[in-house]
């Protein structure tokens, strides 16, 4: 029992590792996604739940929850071939939504580390 123990508790410490390398999205901090922005017109999309989205959101970011990508991704038509950086709240779920990002027909797309807390915390913008 207890080795059934120590391999799922160190499956789960190395599944970020893991999932990080054969994940499409790139992990960008506040500085690149900034940079992104500003030189290569890079679209904002929010992953987040509607209650969190009134909370404050970065400047000019799309609104689609994760759990409405696949079936809202059409909205995202007009920027294919722009830049994308995906973000949520701490960062997790950006990087989960690079598959359907890609399926969508992005080449460029990125995880904002972090999330909006991350961005919130180092002061940089926000609108409500």
């Amino acid at each position: 029992m207890l080795i059934l123990v120590l391999v799922v508790s160190g499956s789960l410490l190395v599944w970020p590792l893991i999932q990080r390398r054969f994940s499409t999205a790139k992990d960008v901090g506040n500085l690149e996604a900034t940079r992104l922005i500003n030189s290569s017109n890079a679209v904002l999309v929010d992953l987040r739940e509607p209650k969190e989205y009134e909370g404050g959101h970065l400047p000019n970011a799309v609104h689609i929850p994760l759990s409405q990508l696949e079936s809202r991704g059409s909205e995202l038509s007009k920027v294919v071939g722009r830049p994308v950086v995906a973000y949520c709240m701490t960062g997790n779920r950006g990087r989960s939504a690079a598959g359907a990002l890609a399926r969508l027909g992005f080449t460029e797309i990125y995880a904002l580390t972090g999330g909006f807390r991350g961005w919130k915390d180092a002061g940089l913008p926000v609108e409500k």
